[in-house]
């Protein structure tokens, strides 16, 4: 045992940090897509993991076709829209549960994506003959451009619900059946949300393929659980240390953070030199314990509450009147 840990260098931690924020700021913007459908929508899509590949494929093809990388990244967001579009249209219009339209969709972009990348399960993109966006090579300028774009989407999204079709979406989520009797279309709001956020997770995808320098027809497989990891984590946090006083803008924030945290304790695994096949199964378990993290915490107030009547008055009844 002394020996494992002496082999541990902290050095080569604290160079891998750079590389985790950079990589968790791009998951943390597919984590605000998620956190539409999953938090404002109440709706467990499932169509992140097809087209956050989506946005990656049609980034590297554009970009290698000679499109400018911006203009790539804009193509791909519609191209992402358009999945979300497809699911809500499965949800509304022909009533197949939220999920398993997610399901469908998925599914379907993974022959769609390898026609994008023209039957080639993963596609290459050189930064020395293309000009990338973001790149791993340079990590520095990486993490400033996401920043920025970080702060780009938070100020959007939070100008978009705050307008009446975004209050309107936010409206169905919460409550759908008054959200109806007040006159809210809330099948065009599904549909739009979904759209939506699945736009805004091509958009992480399209990144990401230009961070790593390729796009693969599998990278976004257990792309919501990641989400859902730094949705959590980022609730929890923001929770933690600003309590009910976080506004929808700070939320947003904490859910970009959650996705940086998220690779930080992945990097952390990785030093610890666990075996890499079990990242998927650690990610389910981290995720599994924030989900219940709120529950738990009721759950055990409650117990302290009951405990503490039970122990002034037993019998129902006040022990200084028994």
């Amino acid at each position: 045992m002394l020996a494992y840990f002496s082999s541990l260098d902290p050095v080569h931690l604290f160079n891998s940090l750079p590389g985790g924020v950079a990589q968790g700021l791009v998951w943390g913007v597919m984590a605000l897509g998620v956190y539409i459908t999953f938090r404002l929508l109440n709706i467990a899509d499932l169509t992140v993991d097809g087209s956050f590949a989506l946005g990656g494929a049609v980034t590297v093809m554009l970009i290698v076709s000679g499109t400018p990388a911006p203009l790539a990244l804009v193509i791909a967001v519609a191209a992402g829209m358009l999945a979300g579009f497809f699911t809500g249209v499965l949800h509304t219009a022909l009533g197949i549960p939220a999920i398993l339209a997610g399901i469908l969709t998925q599914f379907a972009l993974y022959s769609i994506n390898l026609r994008i990348m023209d039957g080639a399960a993963n596609k290459a993109l050189n930064v020395d003959k293309y000009n990338l966006i973001i790149s791993s090579r340079y990590i520095s300028t990486a993490i400033l451009v996401e920043i920025v774009f970080a702060v780009l989407l938070i100020g959007l999204l939070y100008w978009f619900f705050g307008t009446e079709v975004g209050c309107s979406l936010r409206a169905t989520g919460n409550n759908t059946a008054m959200s109806k009797a007040q006159g809210i279309n809330i099948n065009r709001t599904k549909v739009l949300g979904l759209a939506l956020s699945n736009g805004l997770v091509a958009l992480s995808g399209g990144l990401m393929s230009q961070y790593q320098g390729y796009a693969d027809i599998n990278m976004g497989r257990g792309a919501i659980v990641i989400g859902l990891a730094a949705v959590i984590i980022g609730e929890i946090l923001g929770g933690a240390l600003f309590r009910k006083r976080l506004n929808f803008a700070g939320s947003l924030g904490f859910v970009i953070s959650g996705g940086v945290i998220y690779y930080m304790v992945v990097n952390f695994v990785l030093w610890l030199k666990l075996n890499t096949n079990d990242l998927k199964l650690f990610t389910a378990v981290v995720v599994a314990l924030f989900l219940a993290a709120p529950y738990l915490s009721g759950q055990a107030k409650s117990s302290f509450r009951k405990a503490g009547k039970n122990a002034v008055n037993p019998k129902g009844k006040d022990n200084g009147n028994a």
